[in-house]
């Protein structure tokens, strides 16, 4: 089946509610999507296993997604090993109650994956009965993966690499260092870089310009063998 005839499909057994079938990906990543309102998450998991044409046996993975202020999305991943083809599962959860039903019932195997984003959403998942800490100590507070949690890391040291190397904060407004052997911009080329780019100012910004052609050190030229001495000869006669 085609990823449009998988999302269909679901959309016709989950009738009269209403999912919204799509497409993720493309070419031989193609995967069916099937958005569901938060009522019908069990009833389209179990569907989409139970059903002989989809017989997505198969529990590949679930997580979610912070949508900030529309909330969360939580995303599973069914696939029929028979068959050879997937579906992903979404649904919106509000962020005042982030509460879906597990899925555990259905497939055992959810129950690591539930715990893991009930962890680092602050997801609850009704009916699991055991989300205990599964990656972070017990003592740790706040859920990592929330897009308004901030890293204790940043608040004490900023990152030297938030912006382009030698514009962060962190680096004392040091200039980049060019790496050994690559001559600036400005020395070789006529393509204008911004100033500071090779240590020191190039390009339209208030930079130096190109240096002229004319006005490049001359090569030196090849070395003249050394004048004979002492009138020896070398093995083959010649004068050394």
């Amino acid at each position: 089946m085609t990823p449009e005839e998988v999302g269909a499909r679901l959309v016709a057994l989950l009738a009269p509610v209403e999912a919204t079938p799509s497409v993720s990906g493309g070419q031989r990543f193609a995967r069916a999507t099937v958005d569901v309102p938060l009522e019908s998450w069990l009833t389209a998991v179990r569907v989409a296993r139970d059903d002989a044409v989809l017989a997505c046996d198969f529990f590949d993975w679930l997580s979610a997604v912070d949508e900030l202020a529309e909330g969360f999305d939580v995303v599973a991943h069914l696939w029929s090993t028979r068959l050879r083809h997937g579906v992903l599962l979404r649904t919106r959860l509000p962020r005042g109650t982030p509460t879906v039903a597990s899925v555990v019932d259905v497939y055992p195997g959810a129950a690591w994956h539930e715990r893991e984003t009930h962890e680092m959403f602050g997801i609850d998942f009704a009916g699991h009965g055991e989300l205990l800490p599964l990656l972070l100590p017990p003592e740790f507070e706040g859920h990592p993966l929330r897009k308004e949690f901030v890293l204790a890391s940043r608040v004490a040291k900023p990152w030297p690499g938030a912006k382009e190397p030698g514009e962060s904060e962190a680096g004392g407004g040091r200039r980049p260092i060019r790496p050994p052997g690559v001559p600036a911009p400005g020395e070789w080329g006529t393509t204008p870089t911004p100033a500071g780019a090779g240590g020191v100012g190039e390009g339209p910004r208030g930079g130096t310009p190109a240096r002229p052609a004319g006005e490049r050190p001359a090569r030196p030229g090849p070395v003249a063998d050394p004048p004979a001495r002492d009138g020896r000869t070398d093995d083959d006669g010649g004068t050394t």
